[in-house]
């Protein structure tokens, strides 16, 4: 995942207008992390940041090749610190697999195998 999602990436996502973008590498929680910035509705230059470690990215990763899809419930269960944070970082991971070739979208809280 580092070696193909860069600083300015957008990250796919199944609605919305306004582009999710990737800040770059940091490290949090004790552990690499992608940090990507969401738009704020209210205030068009300011954004938030929201953070996915690659233990999340792994876990999820696992989820999606043994199972084939990568599901919002799995997801709530499984990765349930991630989740916590708020639902943008399930659609976030599932828009980097598909930016990466490896899902794509199939449905309401669903991205299913490539």
């Amino acid at each position: 995942i580092r070696d193909e999602i860069n600083s300015g990436d957008v990250i796919p996502k199944p609605s919305g207008a306004k582009k999710f973008l990737v800040k770059g590498w940091e490290e949090r929680r004790g552990s690499q992390a992608l940090i990507y910035t969401i738009p704020n509705r209210k205030i068009q230059e300011d954004s938030y940041q929201k953070n996915i470690t690659m233990e999340e990215f792994e876990t999820s990763y696992r989820q999606l090749e043994e199972n084939g899809q990568f599901t919002r419930k799995w997801f709530n269960l499984n990765v349930s610190g991630c989740a916590k944070q708020g639902p943008c970082n399930f659609t976030t991971i599932g828009g980097i697999f598909e930016r990466l070739g490896l899902a794509q979208y199939s449905g309401r809280g669903v991205y299913v195998k490539k």
